[in-house]
């Protein structure tokens, strides 16, 4: 059920809050369930008080049980014991007289009171914001150069493979020119001669 550790404030909270579901959950008396039910409590005085009585327990325990999880999705014993925080420091503020730029005065605007809390706050974020956004620009920086590098080097790559494309055309267009005819003749020629060198 409800954790019983905590602020004053919880506990003082938490034990109202106990008090009310348990004088709710039994604000229905024996006499109205009797009414209710004539015939039954006539015929078992017994049975039907101890019904009336499992009743009042179901409810209570009911009631507990549907608490407990609206305090489990709200966060409550953890909000009011910040709640309970925040008052002692201010009544110790208080009696040591100690007056900070947030602390409220009958002449002091809301807005004024909350601009103290809140721009310190905030110039710490922008400073952490900038730290981070100037990291993030030489981290660009580096990357930037390695790209360029990378591209100066695949620039440089395909010069060469443009190069050696341009030569291979220019000795296949000099292989086309070439008379394949005399070729095959002088290559049927050389061959014919070289053949009794080779048997010999």
């Amino acid at each position: 059920m409800f954790n019983q550790s905590g602020s004053r404030r919880w506990t003082h909270f938490h034990s109202a809050l106990q008090l009310a579901v348990q004088r709710s959950a039994h604000k229905w008396s024996f006499e109205d369930f009797s009414e209710c039910f004539p015939l039954y409590v006539e015929e078992d005085k017994n049975g039907s008080s101890a019904t009336f009585n499992s009743i009042s327990d179901y409810i209570e325990a009911q009631n507990f049980r549907d608490l407990d999880k609206l305090f489990k999705d709200y966060n409550v014993q953890e909000n009011i014991d910040v709640l309970h925080k925040l008052v002692t420091d201010a009544k110790e503020r208080k009696t040591h007289e100690e007056l900070g730029k947030d602390v409220w005065k009958e002449d002091l605007e809301p807005r004024v009171a909350v601009c103290a809390r809140t721009i310190p706050i905030l110039d710490a974020e922008v400073k952490r914001l900038r730290e981070r956004l100037a990291k993030a620009k030489d981290n660009n920086s580096l990357i930037q150069v390695q790209l360029d590098e990378n591209v100066k080097a695949t620039d440089e790559a395909n010069a060469c493979a443009l190069e050696i494309l341009d030569s291979l055309d220019d000795v296949c267009e000099e292989w086309q020119k070439l008379p394949l005819n005399e070729v095959e003749a002088w290559t049927v020629q050389t061959a014919e001669s070289l053949n009794p060198i080779l048997r010999s």
